[in-house]
């Protein structure tokens, strides 16, 4: 057998640091442990998290509003340091090492967690109908724990994702073709630890004690790091390529010094390496793309703008008299056209991305003002006394997750290949424009249902009653149908924004999506403390009182759901744009 069918071609390395064997490593063999490690780390995660603002409420005491929020500020962090952990992996530690240590991290701030839900002097004081009462250094150290948490899942999260992904060779097209499927498992694994996570762990929280409710987490999370390590001779490990803000910045300044600099018409003129491994240790080159080109009338001024902007990089890689001054090239003057496209594809990236936000916002909604509107419905099990933790209705975004997945993956990608011949069925892009759309029709629905809980509220004056007489199962379509929006564009995010990505910069792009839900949680949290100061003006009780019974919530869900009706243009309109990279060649 030839070394062409024994060694993947993408670059990839086994633990030894020797050419992966194909036979030996990757694939559907080593991903077991990677998708155990995701499943123990989530419901690790959503354990803690799901009911977090119930929390934040009953046992910091804290008001409906100010929970929410502190919610939605955690949940932003732990999308925004996912940053730091992409840049270790894709720059010096490579992805396996990342995963390891930020492990460590994460499993350090959940056993202070539980530390502080439990140990006397470190949990609230709770007096009967008196409620809770915690002192700031309680507080201090409950924080504190919660953003270690934040420090250590957000190392991890750019890379879990992407390690799997790795596992398949970009230069082999059957295993290409079982990459697509994996994201789709990958993301069945998250929500079946969410789905153990918001109804199990939930109710310990509630009816046991909050110190097994997050110290069974911090178990899991023990358990996940168990799973990782012991695939370790299985797994396929991409190179880390060096600092890629470094490899940026070195194209910006190049192209501004010869910002005077014509590009020759001719783009084989301009510079690259003659090796088949690109300048970027591990990474693949990657062919130039022609950003300015005769545009239409009917071509908006904006789009002229946008491709003539990157067209203006193309000048980094042209090559002058002064560059070959001294024998070796200076990556400060001249740089390779695969540096070039390394940018121009992050550059391409940002719209698509910015649409994310608004997405990630609806999806908030279920950890802060769907588990607060559902403290206010009947949550007994009919016809026993049994109460449904609020929190644990997100179960049905999980089973919404758990049933679309097998059906996207086995029905509707071959049924839909058969009709546009593409290898996924639809492009990533249509997939997560049929998401944004479905998650329009979520918050309408979250907003009928608070709609038809006030009039029943006013028509029989409950303004005073804890929970009115509507059972809480009248949230279930809002949960299932952001559920079943999740299968499309969260997971269409996470293979696009892979698959988009220079080989050097795949942990990097994958954290980019994910600050998405970052912002997300900022933009809805934002959008709360505006909609509370301008509607509590004049003494008005406001959209989101303490008291939702004397509160307008559904106006709250009805602007978010205005607001993705103007994202999903936005995204239409991007999309039309876009322009797909291109790379060449193999790295063996």
């Amino acid at each position: 057998m030839e070394d062409d069918d024994v060694y993947t071609k993408d670059g990839t390395i086994d633990h030894r640091g020797n050419p992966a064997n194909k036979k030996e490593t990757g694939t559907w063999k080593a991903c077991p442990f990677i998708l155990g490690n995701e499943f123990c780390e989530r419901l690790a995660y959503y354990g803690m998290s799901s009911n977090l603002v119930t929390y934040f409420k009953e046992r910091l005491g804290q008001h409906s509003s100010t929970a929410a929020n502190n919610t939605l500020n955690w949940s932003g962090t732990c999308y925004i340091t996912p940053l730091i952990g992409a840049f270790l992996a894709d720059s010096y530690l490579g992805r396996y090492w990342t995963i390891a240590i930020f492990s460590t991290i994460y499993v350090t701030g959940m056993t202070f967690l539980t530390l502080t839900a439990s140990v006397p002097g470190l949990k609230p004081t709770c007096h009967g109908n008196d409620g809770c009462h915690a002192t700031d250094s309680q507080k201090a150290a409950f924080i504190l724990a919660l953003y270690t948490i934040a420090l250590g899942t957000g190392g991890i999260k750019p890379c879990v994702s992407s390690y799997g992904a790795d596992q398949f060779d970009d230069a082999d097209e059957v295993e290409k073709k079982h990459k697509a499927s994996f994201f789709n498992w990958f993301y069945l694994s998250i929500n079946v630890g969410a789905l153990i996570a918001s109804s199990v762990l939930v109710w310990v929280q509630e009816n046991v004690s909050w110190g097994l409710g997050f110290g069974i987490p911090a178990a899991t999370m023990a358990v996940a790091i168990v799973s990782f390590f012991s695939g370790t001779r299985l797994y396929r490990n991409q190179k880390p390529g060096g600092s890629p803000l470094i490899r940026i910045a070195q194209v910006v300044v190049a192209a501004m010094r010869k910002r005077w600099v014509e590009v020759p018409a001719d783009k084989a003129l301009l510079y690259e390496v003659a090796d088949a491994e690109s300048v970027i240790k591990g990474s693949r080159k990657l062919d130039h793309t022609q950003d300015f080109r005769q545009v239409s009338q009917l071509e908006s001024l904006t789009r002229v703008y946008y491709t003539c902007s990157l067209r203006f990089f193309d000048k980094a890689a042209v090559e002058i008299q002064t560059d070959h001054i001294k024998d070796s090239v200076n990556p400060w003057m001249l740089c390779t056209v695969t540096q070039v496209e390394e940018l121009k594809a992050i550059i391409r990236l940002l719209p698509i991305w910015a649409t994310g936000i608004m997405f990630s916002a609806v999806y908030s909604q279920m950890g802060s003002l769907f588990v607060l509107q559902g403290l206010t419905m009947d949550r007994r099990l009919a016809p026993s006394s049994f109460k449904i933790p609020s929190a644990s209705l997100s179960i049905f975004d999980t089973i919404s997750v758990i049933i679309w997945v097998p059906i996207y993956d086995r029905i509707i990608v071959p049924v839909a290949r058969k009709f546009t011949g593409h290898k996924n069925g639809i492009t990533q892009l249509q997939r997560m424009g049929i998401g944004l759309f479905i998650s329009i029709f979520a918050m309408l629905s979250a907003g009928v249902v608070e709609l038809v809980r006030l009039r029943i509220v006013r028509r029989h004056n409950y303004y005073e009653l804890d929970s009115i007489p509507m059972s809480i199962f009248w949230q279930v379509p809002q949960y299932f149908l952001i559920g079943c929006a999740e299968v499309f564009t969260f997971i269409g995010q996470l293979e696009f924004f892979y698959e988009q990505a220079p080989d050097a910069t795949r942990s990097l792009c994958s954290a980019l999506s994910l600050t998405t839900v970052a912002l997300g949680n900022y933009l809805s949290s934002l959008l709360v403390t505006i909609v509370t100061k301008v509607s509590t003006r004049h003494g008005k009780r406001g959209w989101i009182p303490d008291n939702l019974n004397y509160g307008h919530l559904h106006y709250f869900f009805w602007l978010l759901a205005i607001l993705s009706v103007i994202n999903l243009g936005a995204f239409l309109v991007i999309s039309k744009w876009y322009k797909y990279k291109r790379s060449m060649g193999t790295l063996r």
